[in-house]
């Protein structure tokens, strides 16, 4: 609980359609969704950071909590998406209890302040709706579920100041770690795919050297970059690497240590940004490429650059329709966001710098042992282990044993009894509860003779 409580992690929850979100856009000053492949698509559960009056901190927005008691929906998107509240009041430090002023004091919103009550956590009650100063006189209500109630709408913008200048004093002091060590993003991809002239638009800076000719980056550059000023400045290392050479075997001695120290940068790397032409599409370089990111564990994005190019040269061509061919080419990269840029115009490069945060963010989540193993149990009991060798897996329970990237140990009756596919679904299931988008995700499996009681 002190753990959590160190945490600048503040999380918008409430009953269904209250402006959770609409608060949340608000905080965050502009309209979000999660870096994926359907536009307009959003998660259950979605993080942020957020800057208020230059005070950052993680803000998550979460879908509502609708059920009372221990009622568990018999829906499977309603319990997940009560699910993921849950784990999102877990993960924050503060909550922002989001309620309808203009509905009254619900059922729904007295089960949900009891749910918050046992949490321990710092509520703040956000009585959202009020358009005018009349309604406003209606948040007494909400005076009896025992949290501080400040009148708001989001919609209009009202209110938000006072409460962001009750909350903002509360969060813990502090800390950014990229001051120390900045976030180091190597970019790779095949030559002439439009490495550097990506970090060119990054810098808004003509750093590092622009050329048609494929492989004019011979080396690994590593430069400095910042977003901000001052404390609160986000610090990175990025690294613009040569292009992998398609075959090094009889090329010169320059191009095999070009591939070489690739290599290492994506050892060296906290998220890879693997950069694609548009116009040609993925090819086995660009696999090879994928793996070897794979390979070092890196938390990934898949950046589709030339995109302008490639609308002209086919005006019927969408994201839509891209989007299928690029992952039934590339199949076990369907865990690394997608982002589609121009490097030349500029298009989508801000978002980029958004989603390497994210995925970088995506990399170093920890999740509790008890929500992590109901994920699990609700997995086995929705597709049992299939028997292998004549017997059958049992899982008894699970725990991370670390992050970046992101390891589990599942502790099961004999390692041996497991399959492949039924591990693969089981990820899917990790993936489908906790996001970690970008992120590689681990299961070792460990022998144990009974579960522990």
């Amino acid at each position: 609980m002190e753990e959590t409580k160190n945490k600048r992690v503040v999380a918008i929850v409430g009953r269904p359609n209250v402006g959770k979100s609409a608060l949340f856009n608000r905080l965050v000053g502009r309209r979000v969704s999660i870096v994926h492949e359907e536009e307009g698509v959003t998660r259950d559960r979605i993080a942020c950071e957020a800057n208020w009056d230059g005070e950052r901190f993680e803000l998550l927005d979460t879908g509502g909590l609708g059920h009372f008691g221990k009622q568990v929906a018999t829906d499977q998107i309603v319990a997940g998406t009560e699910m993921q509240a849950e784990i999102a009041i877990g993960d924050a430090s503060f909550i922002i209890f989001v309620v309808d002023i203009t509905a009254g004091l619900a059922p729904l919103d007295e089960e949900v302040a009891r749910i918050l009550h046992e949490s321990g956590r710092t509520i703040i009650l956000a009585a959202n709706k009020a358009d005018n100063p009349e309604r406003e006189e209606d948040c007494c209500d909400f005076d009896q579920l025992g949290f501080p109630v400040f009148p708001v709408s989001a919609v209009h913008n009202r209110g938000i100041n006072a409460l962001m200048e009750e909350l903002i004093p509360l969060l813990p002091k502090e800390e950014n770690p990229t001051e120390r060590e900045p976030l180091r993003v190597a970019v790779v991809g095949r030559p002439n795919a439009g490495k550097s002239s990506y970090i060119n638009r990054l810098l808004r800076d003509e750093r590092v050297i622009v050329s048609d000719v494929p492989g004019t980056t011979r080396d690994s550059i590593e430069i400095p970059f910042a977003i901000g000023s001052g404390e609160t400045a986000r610090h990175y290392q990025l690294i613009d690497t040569a292009g992998v050479q398609k075959d090094t075997r009889g090329k010169s001695a320059v191009d095999w240590f070009s591939n070489l120290r690739t290599d290492k940068s994506i050892e060296r790397a906290d998220v890879v940004v693997i950069v694609l032409d548009a116009e040609t599409g993925p090819t086995t370089r660009d696999k090879k490429v994928a793996a070897k990111v794979i390979e070092a564990q890196k938390g990934c994005i898949l950046l589709i650059n030339k995109w302008d190019l490639a609308k002209e040269a086919e005006e019927d061509i969408t994201q839509t329709k891209y989007l299928p061919v690029l992952r039934e080419t590339l199949p076990f990269m369907g865990f690394a966001p997608v982002l589609f840029v121009s490097a030349k115009s500029g298009y989508n490069i801000k978002r980029s710098i958004e989603a390497i945060d994210y995925v970088a963010a995506q990399t170093r989540t920890e999740i509790t042992t008890g929500v992590l193993n109901r994920v699990i149990q609700q997995a086995v009991e929705k597709y049992p282990p299939p028997v292998a060798k004549g017997k059958r897996l049992k899982v008894y329970y699970a725990t991370q044993s670390g992050t970046n990237p992101i390891y589990f140990k599942v502790f099961v009756n004999n390692p041996d009894c497991a399959r492949s596919n039924w591990l693969a679904y089981l990820q899917n299931q990790m993936r489908a509860a906790f996001g970690l988008e970008g992120a590689p995700i681990f299961i070792k499996l460990v022998a144990r003779s009974r579960p522990i009681r």
